[in-house]
Order: C-alpha cells, then structure tokens, then sequence
C-alpha cells in the first residue's frame, strides 16, 4: 500500500514538471523553434486542429520559421491563429508560405519573460508540495488504521519528502537553465 502510494504521486510529480517543460519549450526565446508554434490551433474544416498537423514548419535561419500549409486555402486561418496567439509576432502571407521573423528581445520583454518562467516554476513547485501533502495524508491514515507501523509510516514519510526534494531540485534546475537562456543574446 506505501509502496502503491509512492509511485502514484512519482508519477503526478513526473506529469506535473513535463507539464513545466512543455510550457518552458513553448516559451519564446532570441532564436527560432519550431516547437513556438506547433501548438497553434487552427480553425479549419469546422474543427479547431494544431498547426503541426496542417502544415510544414521548417527553421532556414536562426531567426525565421516558415510555415507551409498543405492546403493554401487555409493561409488566411493559419495568419489568424498566430495573431491570436500569445506569440507576439507578425506573420508574412505571401499567398504560399507564412513568414515569421523572431525579433530581437528587448531587455524589459526578457525580464516579463523571466518572471513567466519563474511563476510557472513556482506553481509547479507548489503542485509537487500539494502532491506531497497528499501522499502523507494518506500515510497517516494507513497508519491510523492499523495498516501499516509507526516505523513503516516514518520511513514512508521520508521515502516521499526525498522523492519531493529531488523534483523541486529539477525545477530550480530548469528554471536556471530557462532564464539563462532567456537572457543570452
């Protein structure tokens, strides 16, 4: 049963800081990705559908991507989903391809962009403690029950808080890495 309870909440605290990487992989920086607008969702065909399923995204140099429509007739679609987006930038419609060119980062944008990292660093931090909490409640009362020991319990709780600190450590971590690349130029 301690050991059923462990290795839930190790899995909700792998989803939860994936969850953190993907925002984090989505997050714009000074060079192009292509994973800055693969989770676009386009209007097209009567149904909402990612831009990574309706196009081709390709990265020619550091500071562009191009997107090619399989369909062209869906362009207009396409530069309407990205202006909608949080992404901040302006597509160029040449009737064949979009352009978007990456600006340069302005230092104030870099500091809004830091601090988006660090606040969803510290939910996800506090998801992992909210998971924590779970564990432990449930702990108690395996051992309130009669299930398990008093050492059992102790040990338990240990096995939880390390496995607790080892993912706040990886999201310090990936927080560091993500504003260091936020602020290279």
């Amino acid at each position: 049963m301690v050991k059923e309870t462990y290795e839930k909440t190790k899995k909700k605290m792998e989803q939860a800081t994936g969850r953190l990487a993907d925002r984090y992989a989505r997050m714009r920086s000074e060079r192009a990705r292509a994973d800055l607008v693969k989770g676009i969702k386009v209007d097209c065909y009567g149904s909402k559908m990612s831009l990574e399923q309706l196009s081709n995204i390709s990265i020619p140099e550091p500071h562009l991507i191009v997107i090619e429509p399989w369909d062209k007739t869906i362009l207009d679609n396409v530069e309407k989903a990205i202006l909608a987006s949080d992404l901040g930038i302006n597509p160029s419609n040449d009737g064949n391809v979009i352009r978007l060119a990456i600006p340069p980062l302005t230092e104030e944008r870099r500091a809004e962009i830091a601090k988006l990292a660090r606040q969803w660093a510290e939910e996800t931090r506090v998801s992992i403690r909210n998971l924590r909490r779970e564990a432990r409640t449930k702990i108690d009362d395996l051992e309130k029950n009669k299930d398990i020991s008093e050492d059992e319990k102790r040990r338990a709780e240990k096995d939880i808080q390390t496995l607790t600190d080892d993912f706040i450590n990886e999201i310090d971590e990936r927080q560091e890495r993500k504003v260091k690349e936020i602020f290279e130029v």
